[in-house]
């Protein structure tokens, strides 16, 4: 059996997926409310929805013949954190390139004469007038 965090990831994959998530997100909505942004069958955004049904993403009412999603954020927020759980990674590794960066800029700015593109200048040669 496939992981709560992987069924949202693999849910999350697809874009209609997540442009109905978005949508939810406003409020409830009926299969055919989700259905009207995209060129495709009730059928195929029902598909959809179970789908995000699996992944604890959406939840489904029950009235009679009125039956809306609902969005359920709690999958959202587990897999936020597993994703957040790597920001001290990118906070390390983004201040070590800008440590690198830094440390190129004063050797920059202690090398000989600068050109206007960055590069040094060509020593100027002197001629000789003993020809």
């Amino acid at each position: 059996m496939t992981d709560a965090l992987s069924r949202t990831f693999a849910a999350l994959a697809d874009p209609t997926r997540r442009a109905m998530l978005a949508r939810l997100s406003e409020g409830e909505a009926t299969v055919g409310e989700l259905a009207e942004p995209f060129d495709m069958t009730f059928a195929a955004v029902s598909k959809h929805l179970r789908v995000l049904e699996g992944a604890g993403l959406v939840t489904r009412g029950r009235n009679a013949q009125y039956r809306p999603a609902r969005l359920d954020a709690r999958p959202l927020a587990a897999a936020s954190d597993w994703i957040g759980g790597y920001a001290q990674f990118w906070e390390d590794s983004l201040g070590a390139l800008d440590q690198y960066l830094n440390a190129l800029q004063q050797l920059g700015a202690s090398s000989p004469a600068q050109t206007k593109t960055g590069g040094t200048a060509a020593p100027i040669e002197k001629e000789n007038d003993h020809d």
